[in-house]
């Protein structure tokens, strides 16, 4: 198939999703399919090789028979993409447009998890007048963060309540929902989902971070984290938190891939952190290499998406709006 590979965008994620980019298109070169590179700028210009990109409903994407958004963060991973490709009628790869905005955004996620009685640590928002008081009675540390950014940006961890303000005023210069976590004291986790109606999860991985906690600077700094694969966290929490895997990503009504996050407290409970619609994607990140250890080699990843594109746009054309 031809498939546009989407890649920069106008979120502070820009060069990490040119690096998910070339690394999705060549995936996809390997695995037999023709990948056009198209960039979009932090302005929003779209581009391609050749010139610029014309976007016109009902005429696909350059003509391509499926779009790959390796797009991170706002004005990429938010639905807002989404609802253009869906504008486009293009196939395209990952979540729709609802639930890659309930994704996105922690609070709405956060929130939908308490619905359902999903396990997870405390949490308040940054809003009303009692918000100071609701944090306090979280204990410390806390986790400050803007509700609907990625790739740790704008989070800090509160060590005493004298930083809390600062930590909200940071957050908030990133968005105008923040989002105030409980600290959690077991390992961080993350497993890999793929699938439409029927997901499967990975072998879950375990983060060791080499800073003081896993920031921005560690996601992408070679050497700033470590990936234990399978998580030595013991028989009966893999198979936990696989089993919570997919059912978070059912539960948000994900579809196509998500990296999904936990943590493994001292007695071996498993607690849902967050759902990442379109992790990093690189050959060398944590979703594909999480696959690679459950036997799903990167081009094959790649390949499978685009058919599970398809598929759920096939399915989504028999319906009449």
């Amino acid at each position: 198939m031809k498939v546009a590979v989407l890649a920069g965008g106008r979120s502070s994620e820009h060069e990490v999703s040119l690096r998910s980019g070339q690394a999705v298109a060549g995936g996809l070169r390997e695995a037999g399919h023709e990948a056009v590179e198209v960039t979009i700028a932090r302005d929003g210009r779209w581009s391609a090789p050749g010139g610029s990109v014309e976007l016109t409903p009902g005429g696909g994407l350059l003509g391509a028979d499926a779009v790959f958004p390796a797009l991170h963060g706002a004005f990429g991973e938010d639905g807002s993409v989404q609802g253009l490709l869906e504008w486009l009628d293009v196939p395209y790869v990952g979540s729709d447009v609802l639930a890659s905005a309930i994704c996105m955004d922690k609070l709405t996620l956060k929130r939908l998890f308490a619905e359902h009685g999903v396990p997870q640590v405390e949490f308040t928002a940054v809003e009303g007048n009692d918000w100071w008081g609701r944090c306090e009675q979280l204990g410390l540390p806390l986790w400050v963060k803007p509700s609907r950014m990625g790739s740790s940006v704008g989070i800090t961890r509160v060590e005493k309540l004298d930083d809390l303000d600062a930590a909200v005023e940071l957050a908030l210069r990133h968005d105008p929902r923040v989002i105030v976590e409980a600290s959690a004291s077991g390992r961080e986790v993350e497993c890999s989902v793929l699938g439409n109606a029927e997901p499967r999860a990975s072998l879950p991985g375990e983060i060791v971070s080499q800073g003081v906690w896993y920031d921005f600077e560690a996601k992408y700094t070679e050497g700033g984290m470590e990936l234990r694969v399978p998580a030595p966290v013991g028989e009966e929490a893999v198979e936990r938190v696989r089993e919570l895997a997919v059912t978070v990503f059912a539960l948000a009504g994900c579809s196509g891939l998500a990296r999904c996050d936990f943590f493994v407290e001292p007695d071996g409970s498993v607690l849902v952190n967050e759902i990442n619609t379109m992790p990093g994607f690189t050959d060398t990140s944590v979703y594909a290499k999480l696959f690679e250890a459950t036997g799903t080699g990167y081009p094959e990843l790649c390949h499978r998406l685009v058919e599970l594109a398809v598929e759920r746009h096939l399915q989504a054309r028999a319906y009449e709006f």
